[in-house]
């Protein structure tokens, strides 16, 4: 079942990116008490994620500031690896936090995974945008396949 506004995010194990290498977080943990936009791109340095997704949160991320959000997440089923080396060739440090799903449990488990086998990709999660205040979604984007509109950091200050 897919995650819905006013849902609880389940608790499942993400890795983020960090200067001394990989450190595993529980979601519960992770965003329990601040508020985040998050949002969830098919994989690291693919053609959209890389020219549009991830640089619009970037360029952003201080306007989300501005609207209460404390911190910019970004998620793929991705190992921590290859999410730290994406986020520091686009500039994310200091602006959005890289969190790894490389087995896409949390992908599975807000039901918002999908088939990119027809790619060679496997199963990877689908490009969507929320906002996650103390642990419980306010706001979700879910992209149809091939879209990028409504996950973008743009849309998402538009509905604040």
């Amino acid at each position: 079942m897919t995650i819905k506004a006013g849902d609880r995010l389940p608790d499942t194990t993400l890795v983020k990116v960090t200067e001394e290498g990989p450190d595993k977080v529980s979601s519960a943990d992770y965003f329990k008490g601040k508020k985040v936009a998050l949002f969830s791109v098919p994989g690291a340095f693919t053609p959209t994620c890389s020219a549009k997704h991830l640089p619009g949160f970037i360029e952003k991320a201080d306007d989300l500031k501005t609207h209460g959000i404390d911190e910019v997440v970004c998620t793929a089923v991705n190992d921590a690896f290859v999410m730290g080396a994406w986020g520091k060739s686009a500039g994310a440090d200091g602006k959005v936090t890289m969190l790894a799903d490389g087995n896409g449990e949390f992908a599975k488990a807000v039901g918002l995974e999908m088939d990119g086998s027809g790619f060679g990709l496997g199963t990877r999660g689908q490009r969507y945008s929320m906002v996650v205040n103390d642990g419980v979604v306010e706001q979700l984007n879910v992209e149809a396949p091939g879209e990028f509109k409504v996950s973008s950091a743009e849309h998402m200050l538009d509905q604040m």
